[in-house]
């Protein structure tokens, strides 16, 4: 999954920033409500934290900017969005939700907590009620970070892991090699390496002689539903 963070702490962004990463999230940076909407007009995004004190507007304004369209935003309208703010007076919660906030998250927090909600967040879009997600035999455990086949672990790393994690919340549908660029590598991805192939092919190899993800040609990947 492949998140934006808004916050102008550069400390804060950063430390916030290594732990999604090592969560397995792909994790682009802005400082400024600018650099936001320039990122949110290119890239997919599947949630975005948000700081309500920017240098050059507030986060209350950008959020209601992406709810009523008056931003273009290629996640669509319906981003996800958890604030991340030092006000945490009644009146900012309330005005934050009715914004178009999904959740609301009052600093100093603790890193644990922010990865909760956003795996509670990300499981909204695909009907999920816990972080475990399981298709036939595989099982993926996103607050762990573990994954198995007839329970036995898998080995994988961080960009496997998220690829599989994609494809098994969308099984027996076609993912693009771009959609899956997108929405798992960050905004450094080089759109034109075959790092997206690569990636499949050493997931497939750890999955074993099992085939579980088919290729389509000339539309790209899916997750057989039924093993």
């Amino acid at each position: 999954m492949r998140l934006l963070v808004v916050e102008d702490e550069e400390d804060l962004a950063e430390a916030v920033r290594l732990r999604l990463v090592r969560a397995g999230y792909a994790v682009d940076v802005a400082g400024a409500a600018a650099g936001a909407r320039d990122r949110l007009a290119v890239n997919a995004y599947d949630l975005m934290l948000l700081d309500l004190n920017l240098p050059d507007d507030n986060g209350f304004d950008l959020c209601r900017e992406i709810r009523s369209g008056a931003i273009e935003v290629q996640g669509g309208a319906d981003l996800r969005v958890l604030m991340l703010t030092a006000r945490g007076g009644l009146d900012d919660r309330v005005r934050g939700l009715d914004e178009g906030a999904d959740d609301y998250l009052v600093k100093p927090f603790a890193l644990a907590e922010l990865l909760a909600r956003v795996r509670a967040l990300l499981r909204r879009d695909t009907g999920g009620t816990t972080a475990v997600v399981q298709v036939g035999a595989l099982r993926l455990d996103a607050a762990r970070h573990a994954a198995s086949l007839d329970g036995d672990a898998l080995h994988l790393t961080r960009k496997e892991f998220g690829v599989l994690e994609y494809l098994m919340t969308r099984p027996g549908h076609v993912v693009s090699a771009e959609e899956l660029l997108e929405h798992v590598w960050d905004e450094n991805a080089d759109p034109f390496t075959q790092t997206v192939r690569v990636t499949v092919g050493t997931l497939r190899r750890k999955l074993g002689p099992t085939q579980l993800i088919e290729t389509v040609v000339g539309r790209g990947y899916r997750l057989k539903e039924a093993m």
